[in-house]
């Protein structure tokens, strides 16, 4: 029976899991006799090392964020972070090795950087042969991910396999633009220009409700123009303080696990305001969903945003200004919507190919 491991990393509904989720799905739809195995390493090290990692990084950024955004940016992005990772894998090396000797899986498919980095060691220095894919999950690559020990590469966009070639010197047939893998219930939404109001916004804050999203709606009350769903996630006083506005054209919505559920009120929305997480942005570009950021964790969504806004496919929220006026003047404006629509046209016109059929291909080999 041949196994596929992906390994994101922590226990956190992230975008590392959501994407080894939507590849499991997409191979399991096709393919029998297949073992399809999802593992977080640091849990498979010790439950208790998980969890404390896992709080410190949510109370660090919740509670510090500017801290946080410093100590990424210096030891991560864009700098040589590489010279600080030796404890991290004079920790770790001999046991990743020793999961993947039980684990004795075909293929190897990252969906997050620290696993990555250990499994290049492993195989640069020649002690593992399994063929490995890193699949990148942000509009960025950040210097913790292994490159030239792994075998394939698949990158969101054309610029990162460029960086790829260019930067890291790997050769070009080994990088492949995929964007970032999103559930297949995801399709495209034929969009019309609406002239009835009031505008469905969909506004989220990711699966842990984080953003600044009370101080966004700030001032908004009973529209006419505009009615208001807000993905509340995991935030239990979020949901409850949208609750108690009691109005009703702001509607709070707990979390939503099924990705069908999300595909029907993305199909609902006019417009998505959201935190710049690469999985969540990437849904909403298949379904051709104008996209607003409201605001940006400190780190890697902060560059995701910049990165979206330098290629036009993200319209950004100026928090000083009024926020129904910033959406109408882009929705009642055709030419900037068409030159929305046409970077998005762009970019989905840029992916060479799906993960999920190189991933089978890897296993044919």
């Amino acid at each position: 029976m041949k196994k596929i491991l992906f390994l994101p990393f922590l226990q956190i509904p992230t975008g590392h899991h959501q994407v080894a989720d939507a590849l499991i799905r997409s191979l399991e739809t096709r393919v029998q006799g297949f073992c399809l195995k999802k593992l977080d390493f640091l849990s498979y090290v010790g439950k208790r090392l998980e969890k404390l990692v896992t709080q410190t990084y949510i109370h660090w950024i919740a509670h510090a964020p500017q801290a946080y955004e410093i100590v990424y940016r210096h030891f991560v992005y864009p700098s040589n972070s590489l010279k600080y990772l030796q404890w991290y894998e004079s920790l770790f090396l001999e046991k990743m090795q020793e999961m993947l000797s039980v684990e004795q899986p075909d293929v190897i498919v990252c969906t997050q950087a620290f696993p990555s980095f250990l499994i290049n060691r492993l195989k640069e220095q020649g002690k593992i042969s399994i063929p490995v894919v890193n699949v990148y999950t942000d509009f960025f690559i950040n210097k913790i991910w292994g490159s030239k020990g792994i075998d394939f590469h698949f990158v969101p966009d054309v610029p990162l396999k460029d960086e790829l070639m260019y930067a890291q010197r790997i050769p070009g047939k080994r990088i492949f633009v995929t964007g970032i893998p999103v559930d297949e219930c995801f399709t495209p939404t034929k969009r019309e220009r609406k002239d009835s109001k009031p505008y469905h916004v969909l506004i989220s804050g990711g699966n842990a409700g984080l953003g600044d999203i009370v101080h966004l709606l700030q001032g908004i009350r009973q529209s006419p123009q505009f009615r208001y769903s807000i993905l509340c996630g995991s935030n239990q006083k979020l949901f409850r303080e949208v609750l108690s506005w009691n109005i009703g054209s702001i509607q709070p919505l707990p979390y939503i696990s099924s990705r069908e559920d999300m595909d029907d009120l993305y199909d609902q929305a006019d417009v998505l305001i959201t935190k710049p997480g690469g999985v969540t942005i990437s849904e909403a570009l298949v379904k051709k969903l104008p996209i607003f950021i409201h605001s940006a964790l400190p780190g890697q969504e902060e560059i995701n945003r910049q990165y979206l806004a330098s290629q036009g496919l993200v319209h950004t929220l100026n928090p000083e200004q009024p926020l129904e006026a910033q959406i109408l003047n882009i929705l009642n404006d055709e030419s900037k919507q068409a030159h929305w629509q046409s970077q998005v046209e762009g970019y989905h016109l840029r992916l060479e190919t799906k993960a999920w059929t190189k991933i089978l291909e890897l296993t044919q080999r």
